[in-house]
């Protein structure tokens, strides 16, 4: 039986169900979801592994036109995907976007469906809409005649993704595994930890305080006998976006730590000893400097 394997980049607009979808086909959370958008900033590698495939998932930001430094990198990010995958997944969001008019808006996303890649348009959350209307822009679609396939589907609910695996495994080229079987990402475990605790960010706290927030880990050090020692920075942008995540007498950071607290622990599977700390860094999204520090740059 040939192999076959490749990169795939899962686009669309943000919050179209990018993360979610990644999730579902690896059969585990790997990225963070939120309903907020702009939740993915930086790619996110997942393998999966099959007798006679691999796919190398790359979950990308959301695309969009960018009104500052961190998303203009955010958009070097999905450049950096798309150049280097063999099959393109473009997920529209049916029930915000049913025939693609806010997805084509995007000078990015027309310039992809006018290169030579091979492209999967995903019309997700077909489970929020009816049939009929599900089945009027699947037509729709397929009448455009700009797609390998065309893929009604729900990542929240499972739906199809088995269908959405056939076509990919059909679409690649024949190849040998690049990754052992048992490896399904190639980021560190501080990397996962401190998108845990932003995702915990994204949940606690409203309007622009999550969007202000990157999180850093200082310390992480496994300890015999005793629960690892984790030590993450929460940086802001601003005094009063520092108060805000402390909260009065230190209420709102305590309830972010026992929250991220539980849900690292369950990611890592074993006990952990979490202390966070907020620091101000001035505009930092918007600081060439700040953003190279935070691993925003084309070589990540």
């Amino acid at each position: 039986m040939k192999h076959k394997s490749g990169y795939v980049a899962i686009l669309g607009l943000p919050n179209a169900g990018k993360s979610t979808l990644l999730n579902a086909l690896l059969g585990q959370k790997l990225a963070i979801t939120n309903k907020k958008p702009q939740t993915t900033r930086k790619n996110i590698l997942g393998i999966l592994s099959g007798n006679d495939y691999q796919i190398i998932f790359l979950d990308t930001p959301g695309i969009l036109t960018p009104k500052y430094l961190l998303q203009k990198k955010m958009m070097e990010q999905v450049s950096s995907s798309t150049g280097n995958a063999d099959v393109l997944l473009l997920l529209i969001d049916v029930k915000e976007d049913p025939v693609g008019t806010k997805t084509f808006k995007q000078e990015y996303v027309n310039k992809l469906l006018g290169s030579e890649k091979q492209v999967v348009l995903i019309l997700n959350k077909v489970d929020l809409i009816t049939q009929e209307i599900s089945e009027k822009i699947l037509k729709h679609f397929e009448e455009m005649n700009k797609f390998k396939a065309v893929i009604p589907l729900s990542a929240t609910l499972n739906f199809n993704t088995q269908k959405l695996l056939n076509e990919i495994i059909e679409l690649l080229p024949e190849g040998p595994k690049f990754y052992p079987d048992d490896i399904v990402a190639d980021e560190s475990e501080r990397f996962f930890v401190s998108e845990i605790i932003r995702e915990k960010i994204l949940e606690l706290y409203k309007e622009e305080i999550p969007y202000s927030c990157e999180v850093l880990i200082s310390e992480f050090k496994e300890r015999k006998g005793s629960k690892d020692y984790i030590s993450a920075e929460i940086v802001v942008e601003r005094d009063s976006q520092k108060s805000i995540i402390i909260g009065k007498q230190g209420s709102a950071i305590k309830k972010l730590g026992q929250i991220a607290r539980e849900a690292v622990e369950e990611f890592l599977q074993h006990s952990v000893f979490l202390e966070l700390r907020v620091k101000v860094r001035k505009k930092w999204r918007s600081d060439e400097k700040w953003l190279k520090a935070f691993g925003y740059s084309k070589d990540k």
